[in-house]
């Protein structure tokens, strides 16, 4: 089907009905833990971003966005959502709002981008108009990632805006080049630095440098799938997976090298060896890796009041491990991991910390379900 028709069919799909599963009860090591179904029946959900009033945006990989409510209400998609290219890792991916929401109305969001011949990362603002049938206004796009195209992997698309309104943008490096993350003169395995128009910031660190990209913050990243600010140091955290080994958390810094593919932790899927070594000389190391991998997605750093003895920590969802990870940090390090909601038994695609103190997770599967974690009564 052509991917474009694949697109407007999708936005066209009529709500699906919430089912209102009995809470379950999970162990932790600070006690027992509640995790109550929200919603159900969204498409490979993929982000979720909460409005003032308590509900919440949610996207659905295949192009859809919608309103979800507290009592598991979703509304019809909402319009005016452009199309995506709807191919393997590829879709309607991260939702946040601007900072000057809701006076401005503005929220991003990051899509893979169709293309003749594969799809790329894009990045996009619009104005969100509420009501029975929610609608996106003034739609742009305000980036999109030059380089090889992907055939339907490693879009990363991460988004966090910076209290300098700044914006920063995670992206993968498309699997099969993936030598093109240590190329500076494309976007593949970057994370770009932004103005909320899509200018370039006077200050980022290849700004008119001669060959090199100047939305370019960081680079040598592999699939980055998880952004979040550190709300003690303001820095910006990223996760990333890598392939047979080697998932990583770095915190990246301007003009700096992360490495892929040159070092790492990881063997590639056929076992063959991938890089030189783990360490080299002006590339960066993670300050914590995980082999075997856990396939994060999502990231969150708690500080609500729910679970006080959880302040400081940083939350991220696994995929093929389908688990909650919970880290515990000292600074820079973590010093403690916990796998929660094993038993759980699902793709953990999106973590967010709720201004009700829960944490809120999205499943990744054709009947994803929003799902509210809180201390078990």
């Amino acid at each position: 089907m052509n991917l474009r028709i694949f697109a407007c069919a999708a936005a066209l799909a009529t709500a699906p009905v919430a089912v209102h599963a009995a809470p379950q009860v999970f162990r932790a090591s600070s006690g027992d833990i509640t995790v109550e179904t929200v919603a159900s029946g969204l498409v490979h959900p993929w982000s979720l971003a909460f409005l003032p009033d308590s509900r919440m945006l949610v996207t659905e990989r295949p192009g859809r966005m919608r309103v979800a409510t507290r009592d598991g209400k979703l509304s019809p998609p909402v319009a005016g959502v452009p199309a995506v290219f709807a191919a393997g890792q590829g879709g309607l991916l991260d939702v946040v709002l601007d900072r000057g929401f809701p006076r401005n109305r503005t929220i991003y969001f990051c899509f893979a981008e169709p293309v003749s011949g594969g799809g790329r990362t894009a990045l996009a603002r619009a104005k969100f108009v509420d009501g029975a049938q929610p609608r996106l206004d003034e739609v742009k796009t305000i980036f999109h990632q030059e380089g090889p195209l992907s055939s339907g992997n490693h879009f990363g698309c991460r988004i966090v805006q910076t209290p300098d309104d700044n914006l920063f943008l995670a992206m993968g490096e498309h699997f099969t080049p993936r030598d093109q993350a240590q190329n500076l003169g494309n976007h593949l395995g970057k994370i770009v630095r932004i103005k909320p128009d899509g200018s370039v910031p006077s200050d980022n660190p290849f700004a008119g440098k001669p060959g090199a990209k100047p939305e370019i913050w960081s680079y040598g990243h592999r699939n980055p799938q998880g952004l979040a600010i550190n709300p003690a140091s303001g820095k910006v955290w990223e996760h990333e997976h890598g392939p047979r080994g080697g998932d990583e958390i770095n915190i990246p810094q301007a003009g700096r090298n992360y490495g892929w593919p040159v070092i790492g932790y990881g063997i590639d899927y056929s076992g063959a060896k991938i890089h030189a070594s783990t360490h080299k000389d002006g590339m960066e190391q993670p300050i914590t890796q995980w082999t075997p991998v856990i396939a994060p997605s999502g990231m969150a750093f708690y500080n609500g009041d729910l679970f006080p003895g959880w302040k400081g920590n940083l939350f991220i969802g696994g995929l093929a491990t389908r688990i909650l990870v919970r880290l515990e940090l000292d600074g820079e390090k973590v010093t403690k991991e916990e796998r929660l909601l094993r038993d759980l038994g699902e793709r953990i695609r999106d973590v967010r910390a709720g201004p009700d103190g829960a944490l809120w997770l999205l499943t990744d599967n054709s009947a994803g379900r929003i799902l509210r974690v809180t201390p078990a009564k």
